[in-house]
């Protein structure tokens, strides 16, 4: 079995060993055996976990919800209490982000159909477009409302 050091470890999962060392203290990554020497040597099952938390956060996931949900794979009583009700609510959070995404997808599709530097080129209404840009701003303003 592959241990890594703690560089090793950082380098690997594109982190800081700070972050690393922040992650053990919140529980987030398991305290892991150390060498003679003190160093930390960690598995192939902390670059994984490292990298699964890293995820969640790129998606949103606050450090808070990511252990509550790890609390679901360590099989932890504690970190699970009213499970079924935060992932209800991260569930709504989320097909609220995707219809925000999917009107500004929309947008840009309209905005790309009339670019105004399309028009200009093709010679076609710069008022029409002038006009289209005015619309997609407003429908722009209840995004996540």
């Amino acid at each position: 079995m592959k241990h890594y050091r703690i560089g090793e470890l950082a380098e690997k999962c594109h982190v800081n060993k700070e972050t690393i060392r922040y992650y053990e203290r919140k529980g987030l990554i398991p305290e892991t055996e150390r060498t003679e020497g003190g160093y930390r040597l960690y598995t192939e099952e902390t670059v994984r976990r490292i990298q699964f938390i890293k995820r969640l956060q790129g998606l949103g996931f606050t450090l808070a919800e990511i252990d509550k949900l790890l609390g679901v794979v360590d099989r932890d009583r504690d970190r699970c209490k009213d499970m079924y009700q935060f992932v209800e609510q991260k569930i709504e959070e989320i097909k609220e982000k995707i219809q925000d995404l999917m009107k500004i997808e929309a947008m840009l599709l309209e905005l790309k159909a009339c670019c105004p530097h399309e028009c200009f080129l093709q010679r076609k209404n710069t008022e029409f477009c002038k006009e289209k840009c005015r619309e997609l701003q407003l429908d722009m303003e209840p995004l996540g409302a």
